[in-house]
């Protein structure tokens, strides 16, 4: 399998490599995974955009040196400090409309044996006022990651976002920002592999290792 590591420090164009990712997988039928610490910015999804309060989260979210990012799946907003992990498997499909779950399981399970590996035994599912809350998630002192799936015609994406340290920095920003936009949420409920007490320098090779198999052919960006 193909596999991608590092940024781009520019917010859009860091995006546009994930995308280019895709188009890989589409041109070449080869599934691909990227792994990846994102530039700061708070990505907000759609649900958000339509809340009344969603202007004024935005400018939270400035006022806190936060660039502002769109997601076209998910929830609500994430915020990625410059140390969280991201990371999206993209996969050949013949029919969009199969293979959700089996995607979901697959991944959230690799995720998860990483984390173990980084010495984190983290449980499905999150608490109450979690960021992001969502059925697809891995909880351990805290939410520590949340998965998304975007399916095209013919390739599916299958996504997350992994707290590595700074689950205090994420709370201060998401705190009055989810006040904005009048959703739930509860500082405590986010998690770091830090605050479970796991090794965060090897996190990165963890997850690209279950996710990408023994042998990918790996590029840096």
């Amino acid at each position: 399998m193909y596999a991608l590591r590092g940024r781009k420090e520019e917010l859009s164009a860091d995006l546009a490599v994930t995308d280019d990712l895709v188009e890989r997988t589409r041109e070449t039928g080869e599934g691909g995974v990227r792994v990846w610490r994102p530039p700061k910015n708070v990505a907000f999804g759609r649900r958000d955009s339509n809340r009344d309060g969603y202007e004024r989260a935005c400018q939270i979210a400035s006022d806190h040196g936060y660039p502002i990012a769109e997601r076209s799946v998910g929830g609500h907003a994430v915020a990625f400090t410059g140390n969280t992990v991201a990371f999206a498997v993209t996969e050949p499909v013949e029919d969009s409309r199969t293979g959700i779950t089996e995607r979901y399981d697959r991944v959230t399970g690799r995720v998860n044996a990483a984390l173990s590996e980084v010495g984190v035994d983290a449980d499905e599912g999150e608490p109450e006022g979690s960021f992001c809350p969502g059925t697809h998630s891995l909880s351990a002192a805290g939410k520590i990651a949340g998965l998304a799936q975007r399916v095209h015609s013919d390739v599916a994406v299958t996504s997350g976002i992994l707290m590595v340290e700074d689950h205090a920095a994420v709370a201060d920003v998401l705190a009055p920002l989810y006040d904005a936009l009048a959703v739930e949420f509860e500082r405590d409920a986010v998690g770091s592999i830090a605050r479970a007490g796991g090794e965060t320098g090897a996190i990165v090779d963890a997850v690209i290792h279950h996710l990408a198999g023994d042998d990918p052919t790996v590029d840096s960006v």
